[in-house]
């Protein structure tokens, strides 16, 4: 590794690093800026609307029948604490360096060039990929919703997972749409997205007070069911830990709450897409660490509170894997409930949808500035002030992707892909801390650098208990990230030529 000087007071070669002070006033070039329009609430709200999504209203059921049982609530504790641990070092940086780009950005200060590629190459797949997942679960809610008023689709626009389908126009319209909105601006997509979660928590409160009237103290028993071993094998399917180790993760008891925990952490994604917002927001400093611990804070008691109302409701062995929530008011026999739920979970996804493409598109966009993306991406619209190329980009590409392809086991991808940037954000505080101890700080993470060192550790355990293929796909797609570095981004890095760019 080189560790000659550069221009920009960091490490040369391919780690060189940006400083702080450097990100900052590339926001103030005119044409490259972004428009500063939302407040802690605002914040708060978008990572609620992403957060609040296809976890909750699918992953209770199945995780309850196949791997925890009531201890369901304890599984989404766990996870919820390994977010936490992640959230107060995404809160630090995002205070102390409110440029767009979540991960990518704090890498860049703090490990260098290199390693912010790889984690920005590494949140455009997660938040592509997350994006098509639920934009394609939306339309399949959306087309229940129809059948109820015998109204469909001709099979072949109902999408690959139709017997008979071959494009989803509902996922590749939903997706346009929302591109529009956020090319038209922060404040607009911030409103729709307040009407849109405003109404997604209404239907979640409904699931917790309606279904107190309908537990039964006996579904809980046993609240920690025996343990079970797990039937995955030893190949590609199996926990990477298995591999390693030897160790074989198990279906119920005390351990298959922490099994759990790695699955139902899909449902808490999207609280670190806030982080994202950093540059578009009026008081960064202060409001950004509000927003992501608060929005973290409201999911996580919910979701504890929806599965012990679900569990409570129904015997965890008889949940429904595809539509829990629903389909256990149908078996208390209230339909008109699960009707509601339905509605809500139609209407909820929207939301996760437009905030992961609005947080790929901060990424790309912060790439694009930096040139280690062509630069053309880095200009934004002359009224609205977004970065609307790279918004009309990938919001093309990804509702084609939604429309044509039916997504299973490549969901978890964006999994594994969080938990990366959760371990490259904790340490590059614990680095930063160190490099730059002058740097003014609103926020600072506490017990640097224990708790970073836990947040590192539980996102890891987190990781390794994901399938071998998704750590296989993650590598190829890593490999692939290497060498456009090597071929584009290494020799156009303005921070590179930051000799020979006057304009930097």
């Amino acid at each position: 590794m080189s560790t000659e000087t550069d221009p920009a007071g960091g490490r040369g070669g391919a780690f060189r690093t940006k400083t702080v002070e450097q990100s900052i006033r590339d926001t103030e070039e005119p044409e490259h800026a972004l428009k500063k329009s939302l407040s802690a609430l605002d914040l708060t709200v978008f990572g609620v609307g992403v957060i609040i999504g296809t976890g909750i209203f699918v992953l209770t059921g199945k995780v309850a029948k196949e791997t925890a049982g009531p201890a369901t609530a304890l599984a989404f504790v766990a996870a919820g604490i390994v977010c936490a641990l992640a959230a107060l070092c995404y809160a630090e940086f995002a205070s102390t360096v409110p440029v767009a780009g979540s991960a990518y950005t704090f890498s860049y200060a703090s490990l260098g060039e290199l390693p912010a590629w790889i984690i920005g190459w590494d949140l455009v797949l997660e938040f592509a990929l997350g994006t098509a997942v639920v934009a394609v679960g939306w339309s399949g809610y959306v087309r229940s919703l129809l059948d109820n008023v015998d109204w469909h689709l001709p099979t072949a626009l109902e999408g690959p997972d139709v017997a008979g389908g071959t494009f989803d126009l509902l996922a590749f319209l939903l997706i346009l749409v929302l591109t529009a909105i956020l090319v038209l601006g922060m404040k607009l997509s911030a409103r729709i997205t307040a009407v849109v979660v405003a109404i997604k928590v209404t239907v979640v409160m409904i699931v917790i007070i309606a279904g107190l009237f309908f537990i039964k103290a006996d579904n809980y028993k046993p609240f920690v069911p025996e343990a079970q071993g797990q039937t995955s094998g030893s190949g590609w399917d199996a926990p990477l830990v298995q591999l390693m180790f030897g160790y074989e993760p198990t279906n119920f008891g005390v351990m298959g709450i922490f099994t759990a925990a790695s699955i139902v952490f899909f449902a808490f994604i999207g609280f670190d897409v806030v982080a994202t917002a950093a540059e578009e927001t009026k008081l960064p400093q202060r409001d950004m660490p509000r927003g992501i611990l608060g929005s973290l804070l409201i999911c996580t008691v919910l979701y504890v509170a929806v599965s012990l109302v679900v569990t409570g409701m129904q015997h965890y062995s008889e949940l429904s894997v595809t539509a829990p929530l629903a389909d256990a008011f149908k078996a208390v026999g209230h339909p008109f409930y699960a009707g509601v739920i339905s509605f809500g979970a139609a209407v909820g996804l929207t939301t996760v949808c437009m905030i992961l493409l609005l947080g790929q598109t901060r990424v790309f966009f912060a790439m694009s500035r930096d040139g280690l993306l062509p630069r053309f991406f880095s200009k934004t619209h002359p009224r609205f002030r977004t970065p609307y190329r790279p918004t009309i980009l990938l919001g093309v590409v990804i509702a084609v992707v939604a429309g044509f392809t039916s997504i299973n086991e490549l969901a978890a991808l964006v999994n594994i892909g969080t938990l990366f940037a959760f371990v490259v954000v904790a340490l590059g505080v614990i680095i930063l801390r160190r490099t730059r101890p002058d740097l003014h700080r609103a926020f600072r993470t506490p017990w640097v650098p224990f708790l970073p060192i836990v947040s590192i550790a539980a996102s890891v355990w987190l990781m390794l208990n994901l399938p071998s293929e998704t750590w296989f796909r993650f590598a190829v797609w890593m490999l692939i990230g290497c060498v456009v570095y090597v071929l584009y981004g290494r020799k156009h890095s303005r921070l590179g030529n930051r000799g020979q760019d006057a304009r930097y």
